[in-house]
């Protein structure tokens, strides 16, 4: 008898063969966390709550029924704040593990793990594979995926993190996403440490290679077998509209429409930035967005129905299966 494949999200586990449409790089919250108890004029929490209820019912009613969140430890995650979110909106929410850095590692690690003053296993890898396979802190709600980031140099700091990652991939078989600086090309360098250590790289994403139109790096990524996150439509600072969207046309024409996953990276909430500043400079980054004018315009450069399917619907339930590939 074959059990039906299920990922866990923050309202518990679904049939990955009832995740329908997903966008595979979204935010709930991302915020300065100790910054933000530091400033509570800063923060409201039912105000934020609300906000959030309201922008999700929106993207729900396009057709989306589930999103990807890679907040993960660093980025102020707090699961339980967005399970109170999801309470109120009917939407999959799938949570992440691992730790969000560009160059260090928290100090809470810095003195033990290997290679450090003390030794021993590394805590990070413990870490991750408890929040995929008992739950986050005492919430009950277990990560379903891995996060971890690369922006320029592959600091200590950095790759310690990675490799934590890879390592708990190996051991739980959950799949990862990569923050990248595809300017830097720094999809390849993670690839080249997360192939060390074992990882199955058809089971990773490359976060935030849409924010090129070089495509030689593409193709290598998906030559070595990645997924590449076409997730940051709307931060048209990044890349022009018009040239994202017409990166994924041709890969989609030269018949790579089943590497490529569709986002925003867009928030809720990041405190990142001055209220107001985010709408100003990016008026388009907003969780609708995708709906509302990429996939029309997809549509208009000769994107297919079935193309569309391919990189909504079916990348991310294969993403999401045993058999990730």
């Amino acid at each position: 008898m074959t059990t039906t494949p299920q990922v866990q999200t923050v309202r518990g586990p679904v049939a990955v063969s009832d995740l329908g449409a997903v966008l595979m790089h979204e935010h709930v919250f991302v915020l300065s966390e100790e910054l933000r108890q530091s400033l509570p004029e800063t923060w409201d929490e039912q105000e934020r709550v609300s906000d959030a209820v309201t922008r999700l019912k929106s993207l729900a009613a396009t057709g989306v029924t589930t999103i990807v969140d890679p907040t993960v430890i660093g980025l102020g995650r707090n699961v339980a704040r967005v399970a109170v979110v999801n309470e109120q909106v009917d939407l999959n929410i799938v949570a992440a593990t691992g730790l969000y850095t560009l160059a260090d590692i928290p100090d809470f690690f810095r003195y033990h793990g290997p290679g450090t003053m003390l030794g021993g296993p590394e805590g990070m890898t413990e870490l991750f594979v408890r929040e995929l396979t008992e739950g986050i802190a005492d919430t009950g709600i277990r990560a379903a995926f891995l996060k971890c980031a690369i922006e320029g140099e592959l600091t200590p700091g950095v790759e310690r993190v990675m490799r934590a990652v890879a390592q708990a991939h190996v051991r739980t078989g959950a799949p990862i996403t990569v923050h990248t600086s595809a300017s830097a090309r720094t999809g390849l360098v993670a690839q080249d440490v997360l192939r060390s250590e074992g990882v199955d790289l058809g089971a990773v994403v490359i976060g935030h290679s849409g924010d090129t139109a070089d495509l030689d790096y593409l193709h290598r990524l998906i030559d070595n077998g990645s997924y590449v996150g076409m997730d940051r439509f709307g931060l048209d600072i990044l890349l022009p509209a018009d040239e994202r969207v017409a990166t994924v046309a041709t890969l989609a024409r030269e018949g790579f429409a089943e590497r490529m996953v569709l986002s925003h990276d867009a928030s809720c909430h990041i405190d990142w930035f001055p209220p107001g500043v985010r709408e100003q400079i990016a008026p388009n980054w907003h969780h609708t967005h995708l709906h509302d004018e990429v996939l029309p315009a997809l549509r208009r450069a000769g994107v297919t129905e079935e193309q569309l399917t391919t990189m909504l619907v079916d990348n991310p339930r294969r993403y999401f299966s045993p058999a990730n590939g």
